[in-house]
């Protein structure tokens, strides 16, 4: 389910969505690409699933799931667990690998965003939690 903004109606056909808009003022035009990509996010979601992966690098860096709670060490001195919320899966093929899925884009996008940000990428060894395929620039070390 989602609210629509004003100026914005949709018209359910038996296999198509029409959006259609009520002025061409800026504004409404800018509701309405809103409003049809939203709509063509909760069809591919509900028919294909979104899905993000993350990879952890780092010596002694893991993850694994437990029921719907997934549990990191991450280098600090205590284990790191989140929670899922409803709608959202989590899977960690390897320890080192963790695949965030539902049907939800936003949703999906949030909670591997809330994973990465537990412990990002550092700058000079690569260390931490990144999303698989994201190019981390190192940096130089000190020289004498």
């Amino acid at each position: 389910e989602k609210e629509l903004p004003d100026g914005v109606t949709v018209k359910l056909a038996k296999t198509e969505i029409t959006v259609t808009r009520d002025s061409d003022e800026g504004a409404i035009r800018a509701r309405h690409g809103l409003v049809r990509a939203l709509l063509n996010n909760m069809v591919e979601g509900v028919t294909k699933g979104f899905e993000r992966r993350l990879e952890i690098n780092g010596v002694g860096y893991k993850a694994e799931v437990a029921g719907e709670k997934l549990n990191m060490s991450l280098g600090f001195s205590h284990p790191v667990v989140q929670t899922m919320p409803k709608g959202i899966k989590v899977a960690t093929p390897t320890q080192t690998e963790i695949v965030v899925s539902g049907i939800d884009k936003q949703m999906v996008g949030r909670i591997a965003a809330e994973i990465r940000d537990v412990k990002p990428p550092e700058p000079y060894k690569g260390k931490g939690v990144r999303y698989t395929g994201e190019a981390i620039v190192l940096k130089e070390t000190k020289k004498k």
